[in-house]
């Protein structure tokens, strides 16, 4: 075969295959941003096995809302997403936020005892992935995984597993384990999306790891004809000051390897404070950014030691 023969089907080669490339990147992209909607959330966990057979099993957990996701930020490289919770019709939760990030190889990775500090990911591994960054409600970090995102037979799944807090559920109620290792599949579904849970309740101590007990969760999102005008109205109103927690936030986790966050400051949780800070300067307009986002540094600052 003549070398310009080789050539020019190396060249086809590199063409498909960028073309492949760029079709996953965008179905990657179609799935996350399907993540978006009006939803009615069910929570379902139940303790399932533990290694000590006297261990007595927490109550199994069930509870239902509804949630308003949306995109708030949208790059080639980067999908960020807002849930708000809605009580009542009325009264507004700001809740979780879910940051996607395209071939990501720096992770927050979550120790114990509030206490994270940055990884690197080999670009190798890195290399068609997408790291989930979940965020609390008040914007501080709470666990990094990443996985690839997967579309065969018609299915679309993305799994990952690492090592975050205790969940909210449990956070003011337990203390009988430290961190929870979650083994977490996002599936679409027809009739929305599915977060299921494989979960290692962890005793992390100097002398390693000790499994308490394994979890079983579903949070099942599914649309319907739900009222999230009320999530609309409130997002309107607060999204100038959640951007300067945000930025306030990226700039503190940019400059520390390590971050640890107290849990209470004078008997206070951080949310606590942001929120009340949050309430404040949306009262007023013009909103005020500079003096907001000085505010929100000096109340985080005292709930973190960085190193």
């Amino acid at each position: 075969m003549k070398k310009t023969h080789i050539f020019y089907m190396l060249v086809l080669m590199s063409v498909h295959l960028y073309a492949q490339q760029k079709n996953k990147l965008q179905q990657d992209r179609d799935a996350i941003k399907s993540l978006a909607g009006c939803y009615k959330v069910t929570f379902e966990f139940a303790e399932t096995f533990a290694p000590d057979t006297s261990y007595q099993y927490h109550p199994r957990k069930f509870d239902w809302g509804i949630e308003y996701v949306f995109i708030i930020e949208d790059t080639d490289r980067k999908i960020s997403l807002q849930h708000l919770l809605i009580v009542n019709d009325t009264t507004i939760v700001k809740h979780w936020r879910q940051d996607w990030v395209y071939e990501n190889t720096e992770l927050l990775s979550y120790y114990k005892d509030n206490e994270w500090k940055k990884i690197k990911l080999p670009a190798d591994k890195a290399k068609g992935t997408w790291t989930q960054k979940v965020y609390q409600v008040d914007d501080s970090p709470r666990y990094e995984g990443y996985g690839t995102w997967l579309h065969v037979d018609g299915r679309h799944f993305w799994e990952s597993v690492c090592d975050a807090p205790l969940p909210r559920r449990e956070i003011l109620k337990r203390n009988d384990y430290n961190v929870l290792r979650r083994h977490s599949r996002i599936e679409l579904t027809p009739y929305g999306w599915i977060l299921e849970q494989d979960n290692e309740k962890i005793i992390r101590s100097q002398e390693g790891d000790k499994l308490l007990c394994w979890e079983k969760g579903f949070e099942k999102f599914l649309r319907g004809d739900y009222n999230c005008q009320p999530a609309i109205k409130w997002w309107e109103k607060n999204k100038l000051y959640w951007a300067d927690v945000r930025k306030v936030w990226n700039e503190i986790i940019t400059q520390n390897n390590v971050v640890k966050i107290e849990k209470k400051i004078d008997n206070k949780f951080l949310f606590e404070q942001l929120f009340k800070i949050g309430d404040e300067f949306t009262k007023y307009t013009p909103y005020n950014s500079t003096e907001a986002a000085a505010a929100i540094r000096k109340s985080i600052d005292m709930y973190i030691t960085k190193k």
